[in-house]
């Protein structure tokens, strides 16, 4: 285990570093039609409603493979048949589970939903960490429930979210962000998505930062999402190029990086299109 450092940065200065990357050119992109296709096959494409239904999984499905997106995320009841949906393509399954979005159950609980989601295909794991620990310092506690989780996910990738709109800190996203991968985290992520504060570019530059420290220290390299809010193109080419100038070329694939959003895809469809026309 990586010894867990203070952030180096206050928010100002990572605004500041924000600011000086927005203006900075694409450097592994010919141009803003590439680094947007990108993007359109790094998405999650999502549905986490209660009225979700088998149509709805079915609808979700067929925007994926008509989109090229990652993979689509679901309920742990709708991995099976997304898995059937899908079995011809190579998009990915993945499932929230593990008390999401709260993470406000025992850790029984969160093992055993985890474990039913991977039973029923699921490749990838999107679980929440329990905030309401990591804000009372107990930093052992939802490390060991990182791990009692990786655990059971056998092959399946496991998606750390550490709700940032809640932590809102830097010192605290970054604590969070090395603690996650120390427990076993192959990605870690901004957001559920159900709350007013979602991924912001201060707590996804954060995120980058402790990423690039753990694999300074381990050598291992740890996937990104940022997830909730992401909406138009111009600010999805924003986390885009936060992503290569701070990690570099070795994370520009789905397999390093994601896109959690389901309003995003169709705009950024729509933009390739336009581009295309003229």
């Amino acid at each position: 285990m990586i010894k867990d450092l203070s952030y180096p940065c206050s928010l100002s200065e990572v605004q500041t570093r924000i600011e000086k990357i927005k203006n900075e050119s694409l450097e592994n992109f010919l141009d803003e039609k590439e680094a947007v296709r990108f993007a359109l096959n790094c998405i999650d494409l999502t549905t986490l409603e209660g009225n979700d239904d088998t149509r709805k999984i079915k609808l979700l499905c067929e925007n994926a493979i008509f989109y090229q997106t990652a993979a689509v995320c679901v309920y742990p009841v709708f991995v099976k048949q997304a898995k059937q949906l899908l079995k011809e393509t190579p998009i990915k399954v993945a499932s929230v589970a593990g008390a999401f979005p709260a993470g406000q159950s025992p850790i029984e609980i969160k093992v055993a939903e985890v474990k039913y989601a991977v039973e029923q295909g699921a490749d990838e794991i999107d679980m929440v960490i329990s905030r309401g620990l990591f804000l009372e310092e107990e930093y052992q506690k939802v490390f060991d429930e990182i791990v009692a989780i990786k655990q059971i996910c056998r092959n399946a990738h496991l998606k750390v979210i550490l709700e940032t709109g809640e932590l809102i800190e830097p010192n605290l996203i970054y604590r969070a962000s090395l603690l996650a991968m120390q427990a076993g985290a192959d990605f870690i992520k901004t957001s559920t998505g159900k709350i007013a504060i979602n991924a912001t570019p201060e707590s996804f530059l954060v995120m980058l930062d402790a990423i690039s420290q753990f694999y300074k220290e381990t050598k291992k390299r740890i996937g990104i999402k940022p997830a909730g809010g992401i909406t138009d193109v111009m600010t999805t080419l924003v986390y885009v190029k936060l992503l290569e100038k701070t990690l570099g070329i070795n994370w520009l694939s789905n397999t390093f990086f994601r896109i959690g959003a389901s309003r995003l895809t169709s705009h950024l469809y729509d933009f390739l299109k336009k581009i295309e026309k003229n």
